[in-house]
């Protein structure tokens, strides 16, 4: 009887593990950094959205254009994003509910649908972004035309989907090794790079426009960096992973999900100055050319090497596959808290990849519709800032965990920035 005891127990999946680690730190019984690994995975999916192919788009046209004079962008989104997602994750967390859910729940109908139509958009622009940067790396690496590389990157994505199948842990470990492969590759081509390090600290802190189409630039970098769909998502991720049972687990929960919150998109926002500053080092010799992802990758090899080139590669790729199935999630649940039914993974699919198959068959420049997404994310950005301010600042829904005053202060303010960056990169496109 033991034997077959033994010959026909099913070990326990990596979700229902980390559950039990979880609730085990929750009663006090397991502490030390080991335990803080189990409750780590939401932000970390949620990073993957902070540097995905839009970044380097943006990122590489900073640098290869401007020098050093746009890192403060990097810093001040990224300060940014740290705080609305933390504000994200704390709602879902403490209602239990997605801010897609909260919205179809308490905001009138004709808003709902409104929101509804934009957050779409916003979703579809994202996967624009991610499907075809992925692609554009399966291209250079295969030397295929990018109908056939975007049909690879579509399976490969698709498979990667299955993972969810098994539980979050899976997909989420997936998610995180690809965002290694994307942070060593970049750390690699820094120590291949010529860096004035002392210009990079000064510009960090510093803030300087050269031009109008700097300005633009830093309104997409912006719109690169703080994307709307994993607003939506991270509330999504944290509703029911572990249901906290009291106040005192909340607390507990939230302290561990700032904690990685700013861990992981800490790491986001390093990767994202690794890109500029290796734009900025081989490519820009007082030239506002625009420099593409394609023509990037062909200029590495004689400027730094072929092993540079060889990084950058494998960043792009590994940022285009993870971004397009964290897209595909955040679209799935956006549809799904909105209309309030189940959608097939498939069909989600389907209609996220659309977009990229109709700019790619129009024979659209496939790096200049990038930074074009990410001009469509920082215009439809303040619809979910706003709503998630006022969601976690109202008592009657967050109880003890709403937001405090400073809290509230610096989201609008956030907020505000962001609107004003948008008047003037809509401005800049009416002009041009």
């Amino acid at each position: 009887m033991n034997r077959v005891a033994v010959r026909t127990a099913v070990p326990a999946s990596l979700t229902e593990r980390s559950r039990t680690t979880m609730h085990a730190a929750l009663d006090g019984a397991r502490r030390g950094p080991r335990t803080m690994l189990a409750f780590a995975g939401p932000a970390i999916v949620a990073s993957v959205a902070y540097v995905d192919p839009g970044n380097f788009a943006t990122n590489i046209q900073a640098g290869a254009g401007y020098g050093y004079a746009l890192p403060w962008v990097v810093v001040l989104s990224n300060l940014i994003a740290m705080l609305f997602q933390s504000l994200s994750a704390k709602l879902g967390l403490v209602t239990g509910r997605n801010l897609a859910e909260l919205c179809r729940d308490n905001l009138p109908r004709r808003c709902v649908i409104a929101m509804w139509i934009i957050s779409e958009l916003a979703a579809m622009a994202t996967d624009l972004a991610e499907f075809t940067g992925g692609s554009i790396g399966v291209s250079l690496l295969c030397r295929l035309p990018m109908l056939p590389a975007m049909c690879i990157t579509a399976a490969v994505t698709y498979s990667l989907l299955q993972f969810e199948k098994r539980g979050f842990r899976p997909l989420e470990l997936t998610i995180a090794s690809l965002v290694g492969v994307i942070g060593l590759s970049y750390l690699a081509e820094l120590a291949m790079t010529q860096v004035s390090w002392r210009a990079v600290a000064y510009r960090a802190v510093i803030p300087a426009i050269p031009d109008w189409n700097a300005l633009t630039l830093a309104a997409g970098i912006v719109g690169a960096t703080v994307m709307p769909h994993v607003l939506f998502l991270h509330s999504g991720l944290m509703q029911n992973r572990v249901p906290a049972r009291n106040d005192r687990e909340r607390a507990t929960l939230l302290k561990f999900s700032n904690i990685e919150v700013v861990a992981a998109l800490g790491v986001a926002g390093l990767i994202n100055m690794a890109m500029v500053i290796m734009a900025s080092g081989a490519f820009h010799r007082g030239n506002t050319d625009n420099v593409s992802i394609e023509t990037a990758w062909h200029t590495l090899t004689p400027l730094l090497g072929s092993a540079a080139a060889g990084f950058f590669l494998a960043a792009l790729i590994a940022s285009g596959i993870s971004s397009s199935v964290v897209g595909t999630m955040a679209g799935q649940m956006i549809m799904q808290g909105f209309v309030g039914f189940h959608v097939p993974l498939w069909v989600r699919r389907l209609a996220t990849m659309a977009p990229a198959f109709v700019v790619v068959g129009c024979g659209i420049d496939a790096t200049r519709a990038l930074v074009l997404s990410q001009v469509v994310l920082s215009v439809t950005l303040p619809v979910p800032m706003i709503t998630l301010v006022w969601f976690t600042s109202r008592g009657a829904l967050m109880g003890r965990f709403r937001n405090r005053m400073i809290t509230t202060t610096g989201a609008l303010v956030c907020t505000a920035i962001v609107l004003c960056l948008n008047i003037v990169l809509i401005v800049q496109v009416f002009r041009s």
